[in-house]
Order: structure tokens, then C-alpha cells, then sequence
């Protein structure tokens, strides 16, 4: 009984394919009509991308001692009066740890599949005095106006380690203490 079930599928398996495969009548299958988001994302994406330096200058904004962290706010998406300390911060952790001045590259540009108008590259920070003490991220930047943003959640992780695309919320308490008995 197996078999001649199994021969029976075979044989319409080849009857299907021999059939479709003779006809000649029949127009092809129609492709799928691409998506509002998929067209828009190609147009977009069908633009140049941005020099690399224009990614650059935005990091080398972020990262400059000299200018304050309330003019830094601007260079962030969704920047906000929040992001001064992480920003003050940032910028006293490269001073501190000997990365300053920094030497900034972007490389393997490429526009973000997850948001349209987006540039990802991968960015190298090395410090111009002692080059061992370089670090590489990929990062995102948003376009805004005729310039350019670091992206909210790159910003983020940059910013705030281990919280990728969060803010940073308030520290964990610790657990209650649990009560030994002495036995």
C-alpha cells in the first residue's frame, strides 16, 4: 500500500511539472508589486552617499574638549538637555585615558537597511599621540537638514555602554539582604 501511494505522488508530481513545463500559452507568474517602503527605500538609497568627512566632522564635534556639551546636544538625534552629562562625560573619559586628540575614520559606508535615509560606517577612533589606544564601532548617523546626526540609538550605545538604544535608567538597588539563621 505504501509503494503505490508513493508511486502514485510521484507521478502526479511528474504529470504537474511536465505539464506547466509544456505550456506555452501560459504567461509567466507576475512578480510582486514592490512595497510603498520598499520604493522608498530604493529612491532613497539611490542617492550618493555622504563623504566620509561629513560623518567624521560629527564625531569630531562630539569628541572636541573645547566645545561645550550643550552645543553637542544638536549633533545627536532627539538630542536633549539630558544628554549633556553623558556627553561631558564621554568627552573626560577620551581626555582621561590619553585618546586625545583624536584621529577619526570612516570606512564601508553604507545606506542602513533597517532606517531608510540612514548611513552605517564603520568608525575607527585612535589617538593621534598614542595609536594603540584606538577603538572601532559601527555607527549610524541620521541625516538632519543639510548635515548630518548621530543616530539616537548609536548615540547610545556610545555614550552609555551596555545600553544599547536605551536611555540609561537609575542604577539597580541591590537585593534585600536575606536573614540567616544560626545553626
Amino acid at each position: 500500500m505504501i509503494r503505490r501511494v508513493a508511486a502514485i505522488a510521484a507521478l502526479a508530481l511528474t504529470s504537474s511539472v511536465g505539464l506547466t513545463g509544456c505550456n506555452k500559452d501560459m504567461p509567466p507568474a507576475a512578480e510582486p508589486l514592490p512595497s510603498a517602503t520598499t520604493a522608498v527605500q530604493t529612491s532613497l538609497n539611490a542617492a550618493p552617499l555622504p563623504p566620509a568627512d561629513a560623518l567624521t566632522g560629527v564625531l569630531h564635534r562630539i569628541t572636541d574638549p573645547t566645545i561645550p556639551p550643550e552645543q553637542k546636544v544638536a549633533l545627536i538625534e532627539h538630542g536633549t538637555t539630558e544628554d549633556q552629562a553623558e556627553l561631558a562625560t564621554f568627552t573626560k573619559a577620551l581626555v582621561d585615558n590619553g585618546y586625545i586628540p583624536l584621529d577619526i575614520s570612516a570606512v564601508d559606508l553604507a545606506w542602513s537597511a533597517n532606517h531608510p535615509g540612514n548611513v552605517m560606517a564603520t568608525v575607527t577612533l585612535t589617538s593621534v599621540t598614542t595609536p594603540a589606544n584606538k577603538f572601532t564601532y559601527p555607527l549610524e548617523f541620521s541625516p538632519q537638514g543639510t548635515g548630518w546626526q548621530l543616530n539616537r540609538q548609536t548615540a547610545n550605545m556610545l555614550l552609555s555602554p551596555g545600553k544599547p538604544g536605551q536611555p540609561n535608567p537609575a542604577p539597580a538597588q541591590p537585593p534585600p539582604a536575606t536573614p540567616t539563621s544560626g545553626r
